[in-house]
């Protein structure tokens, strides 16, 4: 039995490879070693390493670092064949993957996006930075045949790795990709949107599927979560679930990451101590952050580790790359779609065809640099545009203002006595994220139709009626509204849609009726108590007009002729958010089901509106 249990083992790569071509090609030109490689600490990251049997060349290695393991761990092979990352297979790199500090097979203690710390002074001050020149220091010293180049990439929380790889400052490192990284889990990641807990993520994430429970020994396995949910309609379920306390009793005494959330529901020092950006400067590789235009988990993190690299690090050789995509579309092998709305051609093969010459050039001197400093795919129109700056020079910021029936305009209409529109906020019958019913999240509601919340009371419509031409954004929209509550607290939601014409046919692939689509093209959530000031939270004065103004990510849309443009206004966004009491309490993380209120919200018109940042 030992004997057929070995040779299974030793023939195990083979038979994977058996697949097909490129399999047989990669475990014939590759061989695999795993090792741990000590820290500065101590501490031993378990490293997984593919490096070519060619000798003829040195080669460059290519490193990954990920909390959610490098499997499969022994024999057999990682199925790189079935992804673009053959491509840089056939270009001879040396592919490591790591599992992070306290994860899977790795020694050590996991923390949620570790606190960079820029003054180490001994061997015990840690950081993701450290472990990263640590690694990358043996790596350089002890994989034969290599170049001396190295390079990194990730996307999502191996993004936030990859950025933590670039604070580094090992000189073998030249060029970095942060794809979707994990930036501010307060401001914009799964976590929170400007203070607002992103409910089904941040719970799904962290409790059910338990990724912040704490550390074991190491094991190839996992340690996952205990909740288990029969329901198939997550609205109906949330909404039963109640208050914040409800969930977190559901946390247990393990999940500490929720739990310190819970204590901290105010931008303070231990949010700004895990935001990624605190770190960026001086930054010495090239550096490539990737990111998606409908990532309905982080469309923050890529605008916004862009923008610091350009504003923290100007020496730094920095670019820009944004698309159509969910998250992590760029790294699939079809980026034609995203639920109804076609994409015009595979951006996501157009993507690849530009990070891995971008590689090349940077860790084996091949081609040139020839990308420009933002690359952006422009939905509406189907087109990628070339940019030496983002955001743009010449943006023309132009506001649109609120009126009466449903209107919208362009120039601000003088008028002798105030109007306003009005709704009732329910917290016990929020508007959906979404029409259909679903168990999990869907990555589509970034560019779903929103006709079913235009049919809503408690969701206020605006209409531009139709373009006499087109109209391209490119840039952060902000929100500038004139409310007045009837209590003390409220969220405010605000969504820019593209409505299709009537005779547009319907999806060919779908089947969905697309005349009179209205497509999500941007939203986001405010808090109201956060209006002011994120570190003190301050209730509104019930009857007293109140400005709420604030920025949803950047857009990169051109609304095209015969189409309009439509702005939607409600509280409510669930479960996708978690649901505003409606009345001012200091932590709405501990509020009581009995705390939740009717609230009738009044938005004033002529003075509320939405500046567009407008490309002339």
């Amino acid at each position: 039995m030992k004997k057929f249990t070995l040779l299974f083992i030793t023939l195990f790569p083979l038979i994977v490879a058996a697949q097909n071509p490129d399999s047989v090609w990669f475990v014939n030109n590759y061989i695999k070693k795993e090792v741990s490689i000590p820290m500065r600490d101590g501490v031993k990251l378990f490293t997984s390493i593919y490096i070519p049997k060619d000798q003829t060349e040195k080669h460059p290695i290519l490193i990954s670092r990920t909390p959610y393991s490098v499997a499969p761990y022994g024999a057999a092979y990682r199925s790189y064949w079935r992804s673009y990352m053959m491509r840089y297979c056939r270009e001879g790199y040396i592919i490591v993957n790591q599992d992070v500090r306290g994860k899977y097979m790795s020694e050590g203690k996991f923390e949620v996006v570790r606190p960079f710390n820029p003054n180490k002074k001994t061997k015990q001050d840690i950081d993701e930075a450290s472990d990263s020149y640590d690694t990358i220091d043996w790596l350089v010293k002890n994989i034969a045949n290599n170049n001396g180049k190295v390079g990194a990439i990730g996307i999502s929380f191996p993004g936030f790795y990859a950025t933590m790889v670039a604070l580094s400052g090992h000189p073998a490192l030249k060029v970095v990709s942060p794809q979707a990284p994990v930036t501010d889990r307060f401001f914009g990641d799964d976590d929170h949107h400007n203070g607002v807990m992103m409910l089904m993520d941040a719970f799904d994430f962290q409790v059910v599927y338990g990724f912040t429970a704490p550390s074991r020994k190491p094991s190839v396995n996992g340690a996952l979560g205990n909740l288990k949910f029969d329901s198939q309609d997550n609205y109906d379920l949330y909404l039963k679930m109640g208050a914040m306390p409800n969930f977190t009793k559901l946390s247990g005494d393990t999940m500490k990451f929720w739990s310190d959330m819970m204590e901290h529901p105010n931008l303070d020092a231990w949010w700004k101590a895990r935001d990624a950006r605190a770190g960026i400067k001086n930054i010495k590789p090239a550096m490539l952050v990737t990111g998606g235009l409908f990532d309905a988990e982080d469309a923050y993190g890529a605008w916004h580790t862009y923008q610091a690299l350009v504003k923290q690090s100007p020496a730094t050789n920095s670019k820009l790359v944004i698309g159509p995509w969910y998250h992590g579309q760029w790294a699939s092998k079809d980026g034609t779609r995203l639920g109804n709305v076609q994409f015009g051609s595979n951006t996501a093969a157009y993507y690849q065809d530009l990070e891995v010459p971008y590689f090349n050039y940077y860790l084996k001197g091949k081609g040139a640099d020839t990308l420009s400093k933002a690359t952006i795919f422009f939905s509406g129109e189907n087109k990628w545009r070339s940019f030496s700056q983002w955001p743009l020079a010449d943006i023309q910021y132009t506001p649109v203002y609120l009126e009466q029936n449903g209107a919208l305009s362009f120039n601000q209409i003088q008028t002798f006595a105030p109007s306003f529109d009005t709704y009732i906020s329910d917290p016990a019958k929020p508007v959906p994220y979404t029409e259909k019913v679903h168990a999990y999240r869907t990555r589509e509601y970034m560019d779903d139709d929103q006709r079913f919340a235009s049919r809503r009371t408690d969701v206020l419509t605006y209409d531009g009626g139709v373009l006499a031409e087109d109209l391209t954004l490119a840039g952060p929209v902000v929100a500038d509204l004139l409310v007045e509550l009837s209590s003390t607290d409220a969220d405010f939601v605000v969504k820019i849609i593209d409505v299709l014409p009537d005779n547009t046919t319907a999806d060919p692939i779908t089947k969905y009726p697309m005349g009179g689509y209205q497509m999500l093209v941007r939203a986001e959530i405010m808090r109201g108590k956060f209006r002011n000031s994120f570190e003190r939270p301050e209730p509104f004065v019930p009857g007293q007009t109140t400005q709420v103004k604030f920025t949803l990510p950047d857009v990169a849309h051109t609304f095209k002729k015969g189409h309009k443009l439509m702005i939607q206004i409600q509280s409510t966004w669930f479960p996708l958010t978690d649901r505003n009491p409606q009345q001012f309490v200091p932590n709405i993380n501990k509020a009581s089901d009995a705390d939740f209120v009717k609230e009738t919200i009044k938005v004033y018109h002529n003075q509320s509106k939405i500046i567009l940042p407008v490309v002339k």
